[in-house]
């Protein structure tokens, strides 16, 4: 059932792209940034396809996305803040959010806190949810779309490079991106690792550690 109601959506979203072009990209990425199921999977190699036959440009559709990103995330951002979890699980059912996938957001966030917004745009899931949970946690705004605006630029580039590249077959990615989630999550992992085992070997040399460097701030 939900296989097909996306499929239905990535035909009208690919039609919509079709006949509007850039404004058409923005829209459909704001959607999957305000968590409604329009997935950027479909979007952006489709725009891609478009430059391919110089209907638009690369750097235009990658604006577009972002922007498109950034105005969905600051509407999901302002839900959390005003409405929060109460109001999330009222009507977050009449956009098809599942609650399994914002508690997976939230303890993400809570996890690895506001640089969460950055890694999070990049992660199956989580990159769609993300900006629920830093509105509920109050995250300061002007950080939050710093972090997105930056966590955005790659992945949505991304797609989009990947459409050009593959031109009239730019559905057949579709198949494959789980397996560039797994590489960006494993990348992730070992950064965080990296981080943790290099601020342990500062402490036992006797550098300061994060409290510290907080203090001094």
């Amino acid at each position: 059932m939900m296989q097909s109601v996306i499929d239905a959506v990535v035909q009208w979203a690919t039609a919509l792209i079709g006949d509007w072009g850039l404004a058409a990209v923005f829209f459909l990425m704001l959607l999957e940034s305000a968590c409604i199921p329009v997935p950027s999977e479909a979007i952006m190699p489709f725009a891609g396809f478009a430059v391919s036959e110089g209907d638009m440009t690369l750097f235009g559709i990658t604006v577009a996305g972002v922007l498109g990103n950034l105005v969905g995330s600051w509407i999901a951002y302002w839900v959390g803040l005003y409405g929060g979890r109460p109001f999330i699980d009222k009507y977050g059912k009449y956009v098809l959010l599942r609650h399994h996938h914002v508690e997976l957001a939230e303890r993400w966030f809570e996890r690895y806190g506001p640089i969460a917004v950055f890694f999070g745009r990049v992660l199956p899931i989580i990159r769609t949810f993300i900006s629920l949970p830093a509105g509920i946690a109050k995250m300061p705004f002007w950080k939050f779309t710093l972090y997105t605006v930056l966590g955005c630029i790659p992945w949505v580039f991304f797609l989009g490079w990947v459409g050009v590249r593959l031109g009239e077959h730019w559905e057949d990615i579709r198949e494959y991106l789980h397996l560039a989630d797994y590489a960006v999550v494993a990348a992730i992992v070992v950064v965080l690792v990296w981080a943790c085992l290099r601020w342990r070997k500062k402490r036992r040399h006797g550098g300061p550690g994060p409290e510290e460097y907080g203090d001094e701030a």
